[in-house]
């Protein structure tokens, strides 16, 4: 039977590459990977976390992009609690609003980051509650 082998990338449509490019590297700490430029311009990125674990592409298409407005389309895990907290201060220093820790139904998150097209990302333990 053929497996799959967790993701390759997840591509999410964004109004303004450069914006969301700042945004993501600065808010969520990735790092450029590969740019795509058409005709001189920068049209999407592919970002990937130091651990090189996850990418994330971002494409210019602000017509899909505001339909993701006000939706979770990305939830990003973390390991412990304890890593959770450490993300909290990040955002907090960053001044980046977000709800706190909560719980979650199996483990804690971080939920309202908000990113520059108003969609929203949340953080999860791999962690479980007790």
């Amino acid at each position: 039977m053929p497996v799959l082998g967790g993701f390759h990338h997840v591509r999410l449509p964004v109004s303004d590459v450069g914006k969301s490019l700042e945004w993501y590297t600065r808010v969520l700490r990735l790092e450029v990977s590969i740019e795509f430029i058409e005709d001189g311009v920068l049209r999407a990125v592919a970002l990937i976390d130091a651990n090189r674990t996850l990418t994330l592409a971002l494409r210019e298409d602000p017509q899909r992009a505001a339909g993701l407005a006000g939706f979770n389309a990305l939830s990003f895990g973390v390991p412990t609690m304890q890593a959770l907290r450490v993300w909290a201060g990040h955002l907090d220093a960053l001044g980046v609003e977000h709800s706190g820790i909560a719980e979650g139904s199996t483990g804690w998150l971080i939920g309202g980051i908000i990113d520059p097209d108003d969609m929203e990302i949340r953080l999860f333990t791999h962690e479980r509650r007790p």
